[in-house]
């Protein structure tokens, strides 16, 4: 059984081009992407479009991470349009609107994937962890703590969400993190995903790291209107894009609590980050 595991794609469709034509020669039985296909990106629509091509044509398997779920709020009657917590959250607007205001096939989306491999046991797929969407497996995590993250323990988990990859055995359990197809924060500008194969109960991965067209991802968020227009942290994702390494983490650590509390704007403390970014691995 050969399985391919993709996650985090976050609207960078030249990237995910790469990874698709890539599995084209790998040839897996199965590709199941781990959420996080829109938003944090320029090019939602493209990406979405062609996911949704490779389930109805490869049967593709997708579940929704916490960036769908982002956008899947501006879609509620009781969703902010104004004030603070509307511009932290602008970027996922932006999508939004990308999208036609519909969420509708994000919605759709289950939160895990299961398939018992005869004589090799469950492969389960979630976006993060076992303990929510946004409780994410990073590579320094203790032995002890990642069992808590994993249970109840699958043959094999494979998450995203943290955009940094990670193999290893806990217990009988494989896991992988796949890393990120569009937004990788562990330094290396490649893309992402992870190869996985099943033969008589011993599951192994690895990580392919694929050079694509960056320049032109640059150029989507110019051309989309990306950096101008969906709100002041645009900017810090195109910073994370150059500099494969999180950025709205860090800024969110300085400047959340000063916003909400209204001791300063979003943009303002955007402008007071970019100045000083942390453009360093903070693990």
């Amino acid at each position: 059984m050969k399985i391919a595991v993709l996650a985090d794609i976050h609207a960078n469709y030249p990237a995910l081009l790469e990874v698709a034509e890539h599995l084209q020669g790998w040839g897996p039985d199965l590709v199941f992407v781990a959420g996080d296909t829109v938003n944090r990106g320029p090019r939602p629509a493209e990406c979405l479009r062609l996911v949704q091509e490779k389930v109805r044509n490869e049967g593709w398997k997708v579940i929704r991470g916490n960036h769908e779920d982002y956008v899947i709020v501006h879609s509620q009657d009781d969703a902010p349009r104004e004030g603070p917590l509307f511009d932290l959250f602008y970027y996922s607007y932006w999508t939004y609107e990308k999208l036609g205001c519909d969420t509708t096939d994000l919605e759709g989306l289950p939160e895990e994937f299961s398939q018992t491999v005869a004589n090799d046991g469950e492969f389960r797929g979630v976006h993060a962890s076992m303990r929510g969407n946004r409780r994410g497996i990073y590579p320094e995590m203790a032995d002890s703590t990642l069992k808590k993250l994993i249970a109840p323990p699958p043959a094999v988990l494979a998450v995203g969400h943290t955009h940094r990859p990670l193999v290893r055995k806990i217990d009988e359990t494989l896991v992988v993190n796949a890393g990120s197809v569009g937004l990788p924060f562990d330094g290396n500008h490649r893309a992402a995903y992870a190869q996985i194969q099943s033969s008589n109960g011993d599951w192994t991965a690895k990580i392919i790291r694929l050079p694509y067209d960056i320049a032109q991802t640059k150029q989507d968020y110019v051309e989309t209107g990306f950096v101008d227009d969906a709100g002041p942290l645009a900017r810090l994702i195109r910073l994370e894009l150059e500099h494969s390494l999180s950025q709205l983490y860090q800024w969110m650590n300085r400047y959340m609590d000063l916003v909400l509390a209204g001791e300063i704007s979003v943009a303002a403390a955007a402008d007071e980050y970019l100045q000083n970014p942390l453009i360093k691995p903070y693990w």
